[in-house]
């Protein structure tokens, strides 16, 4: 028995259209830096933050490392919440009541991000989510360190009273996700074809299934 499902935010659980990504890049970029398609694709999942330090190749700019990082941070979020305003995320289909479903056969449900709290809240409330939709909701400031670590995973457990891993599934739709779970040792880890990388992709890290997206998790756990 399943009694909790630590699902991903952006690409798994909200269609965002990719806005994280751009955000990202636009960015880095503006801070100096020169990220490939690649570059972006290995952080996909990953905590904002520490992506952008790792994408910014030296202190560039006359700033001190840590001030070219705020600076870089803090455009990223504008840049995102711009992204947002004019084209507002929405839930992917069939997630809401796959969400509810869950919850109602006794299956807790958080969600886990690399996002910062403000930026989660201020995308949770846009959707109507802010209040009696889930269990829990863990951001990459809540933990030591954000993705491909488990500790959003193990926090999410916390938060629900859930202290069996064997009884937990994690759902993302990025390889850091998949390892996340894995290193959390979740019975279930399921990649999710809702975001930017594919099954070749996902595949090729250690999983136990691989989903069109998140409606279908009820389905895989004999709910329906």
């Amino acid at each position: 028995m399943i009694e909790l499902a630590v699902l991903d935010i952006a690409g798994t659980t909200v269609e965002e259209h990719g806005a994280v990504y751009v955000a990202l890049e636009e960015a880095v970029r503006a801070a100096g830096g020169t990220p490939s398609a690649a570059d972006i694709g290995r952080w996909m999942g990953s905590g904002k933050r520490e992506a952008i330090t790792a994408l910014l190749d030296g202190p560039g700019g006359g700033l001190p490392s840590d001030e070219r990082v705020d600076a870089a941070f803090a455009d990223f979020r504008a840049r995102l919440s711009a992204a947002y305003a004019a084209r507002p995320p929405a839930p992917l289909p069939g997630v809401p009541e796959a969400i509810a479903e869950l919850r109602a056969a006794g299956v807790k449900v958080a969600l886990t991000t690399g996002f910062d709290r403000e930026v989660t809240t201020s995308l949770l409330s846009a959707i109507g989510w802010e209040h009696g939709v889930l269990d829990a909701v863990v951001c990459v400031d809540d933990v030591p360190a954000g993705r491909p670590a488990p500790y959003m995973i193990f926090r999410a457990m916390e938060a629900t009273g859930v202290s069996d891993v064997g009884r937990v599934l994690t759902a993302g739709d990025t390889v850091r996700d998949l390892q996340a779970g894995t290193n959390a040792g979740a019975r279930i880890v399921a990649g999710v074809l809702t975001g930017s990388q594919d099954a070749a992709t996902l595949g090729a890290v250690r999983h136990t299934h691989l989903l069109p997206g998140v409606a279908s998790i009820p389905g895989l756990l004999s709910l329906r």
